[in-house]
C-alpha cells in the first residue's frame, strides 16, 4: 500500500500533477538541485515494491530483503544508493510483551524510499514535523534518514521505559514477605528484553557512520542530528544490558527465597513430627499391656502416662519455638 509519495524542493513540499503510483513521473519532476522525492509504502505487494524498484533503480537483493522483512538491522550500499534496515518495537502491557516491526528504507541522490512492516513506528508524523522544520528537510534525503532513525530510537526509549516499570515490580515482588511465583514473569521479561537487544544492538555501528560523516551520501553536516540519535541508542542500550542483569539477580534471588522457604517449611514439618512421635512411643510403650510392667496394676499409672505425653510435648513445643522451628 502507498502511504505518501511527494516531491521536495528547498525543503518545501511540492505539488505535482501525477498520482501517487506514478512514481517515474513524480521522479521527473525533480529537476532542479536538491529536489528529492520521499515514498511511503507500507506491506507492499511483490507488484507494488517492483514498480517501485523500476523507478528509482533499487538493487534486486536490497528489494527481496525489503519485500521478506525479518532482517538484522544494517546499513549496505548497492551501487549508488544505500539500503538501511531498522526494527520497530512497541510495547503490550496486558501481556507484558514487545512486538517488533521493521522499516526498510532505500536511500538515493534525489529520492527516498521507505517499506515499512508491522504496527510499529508509524512515519506519518515523522514526514510532519520534518516538513515543519524547512532548514532541516533541505538537507534532503539526509534528513529523512535522520528524522526515520530518530523516531524509531525514540520508540526503542519508550519501550525500554516500560520494560524499567516492569522490572520494578519484579524486584518489589521477588523480596516481598508474601509468597510469590515469578519465574515465568521474569523468564518472559528475559525473552523481551532479548528482543530489544536484537534491534538496538546492531543498529549503533550504522549510528556511528553516520554520525562521523563516513557513509557516502549523507552528509557531513548532518553528524550532528545523528550523534543525538546515537546518544540516545546508546543509553537505550545500556539500560537494556542493567535490566537484563536486574532481572538474572531477580532470579537468583528468588530461587535463594524458594531454597529459604523450603527448609523452613521442612523444619516445621519436623517439630510437627516430633509433637506426634514422641507422644505416640509413649502410648505404644504403655499399650504393650504385658503382664508384668508395674504401671499396669498402679492406679495413678494411666494419668502418669497421660501426663507425660502432654509434658514431653509441651517442652518440645517450647524448645521448637525458641529455635525458630514452629
Amino acid at each position: 500500500m502507498i502511504v505518501d509519495s511527494a516531491l521536495y524542493r528547498r525543503g518545501q513540499r511540492i505539488e505535482v500533477d501525477c498520482f501517487p503510483h506514478e512514481f517515474e513521473k513524480l521522479r521527473a519532476e525533480a529537476s532542479e538541485d536538491g529536489d528529492f522525492v520521499w515514498v511511503g509504502l507500507y506491506k507492499p505487494s511483490e507488484g507494488e515494491l517492483d514498480d517501485v524498484a523500476k523507478s528509482f533503480g533499487l538493487h534486486p537483493l536490497a528489494v527481496e530483503d525489503a519485500l521478506k522483512a525479518h532482517q538484522r538491522p544494517k546499513l549496505e550500499r548497492y551501487d549508488d544508493s544505500l539500503f538501511l534496515t531498522l526494527k520497530t518495537l512497541w510495547y503490550v502491557d496486558a501481556e507484558d510483551a514487545v512486538e517488533t516491526g521493521e522499516i526498510n528504507l532505500f536511500a538515493g541522490a534525489d529520492f527516498v524510499v521507505t517499506v515499512r512492516h508491522g504496527r510499529g513506528s508509524e512515519l506519518h508524523s515523522a514526514r510532519s514535523r520534518l516538513e515543519a522544520q524547512e532548514s532541516v528537510l533541505t538537507h534532503g534525503p539526509s534528513a529523512v534518514i535522520y528524522a526515520v532513525c530518530d523516531t524509531v530510537v525514540d520508540g526503542y526509549t519508550d519501550v525500554v521505559a516500560e520494560l524499567e516499570v516492569d522490572v520494578d515490580e519484579i524486584e518489589t515482588s521477588v523480596f516481598s514477605p508474601a509468597r510469590t511465583n515469578d519465574s515465568s514473569r521474569i523468564y518472559v521479561l528475559k525473552r523481551e528484553i532479548a528482543e530489544v537487544r536484537r534491534a538496538v544492538m546492531p543498529l549503533r555501528e550504522p549510528m556511528r557512520k553516520f554520525a562521523d560523516g563516513l557513509v557516502h551520501g549523507v552528509e557531513r553536516e548532518a553528524g550532528p542530528f545523528f550523534r543525538d540519535v546515537l546518544d540516545h541508542l546508546n543509553q537505550a542500550a545500556e539500560v537494556v544490558d542493567s535490566l537484563d542483569s536486574l532481572l538474572s539477580t531477580a532470579f537468583d534471588a528468588h530461587l535463594a527465597r524458594i531454597t529459604v522457604q523450603q527448609n523452613d517449611d521442612m523444619r516445621k514439618i519436623s517439630a510437627g513430627a516430633a509433637l506426634v512421635v514422641v507422644p505416640t512411643l509413649i502410648a505404644g510403650i504403655y499399650g504393650m499391656n504385658f503382664r508384668h510392667m508395674p504401671e499396669l496394676s498402679w492406679t495413678f499409672g494411666y494419668p502418669l502416662a497421660l501426663l507425660l505425653m502432654v509434658a514431653v510435648s509441651a517442652g518440645l513445643w517450647m524448645l521448637f519455638k525458641r529455635s525458630g522451628w514452629l
